[in-house]
């Protein structure tokens, strides 16, 4: 996949008197073959998830319940996001350094991704991924 940028996706709303309905599905509304799916839930008021980017795997992020800010960093600036509608996510690529803070109770982050857990894709110090940012930027591979 060419390197695209975050943004958000805004999820099919189907309105029904006895509820609404959205759907995702992977290469429409998800611009990836999904391959693992997760969610953060029982975050104490007050705390941060995350604070981590990965070498190649993208994913969406999806406020199920509840809401939360999502704070990027792409290297050179910070963009902040919060996340409060369960019809839409924020797809987020790979080299971009991702937080969540300002979960509210009983809040529910679901997360879609293009890949298995592998800890070698983690990037977890933040100087690092600056300085892979900027050899990236020079040219370097990852």
């Amino acid at each position: 996949m060419d390197k695209m940028k975050f943004h958000l996706i805004d999820f099919p709303k189907i309105h029904d008197p006895r509820g609404n309905l959205s759907v995702l599905e992977q290469h429409k509304e998800i611009p990836f073959a999904i391959e693992r799916v997760y969610w953060i839930y029982d975050v104490p008021g007050g705390e941060e998830r995350t604070g981590h980017a990965y070498k190649k795997q993208y994913e969406v992020i999806v406020a199920i319940s509840g809401s939360f800010d999502v704070i990027l960093h792409d290297g050179k600036q910070e963009h902040r996001f919060q996340m409060n509608r369960s019809y839409y996510g924020l797809f987020v690529p790979n080299m971009i350094w991702r937080s969540l803070e300002n979960f509210s109770t009983n809040s529910l982050a679901l997360v879609v991704s293009n890949s298995l857990f592998t800890e070698s894709d983690y990037i977890r110090d933040h100087q690092n991924f600056l300085n892979l940012v900027n050899r990236n930027a020079q040219g370097y591979s990852i």
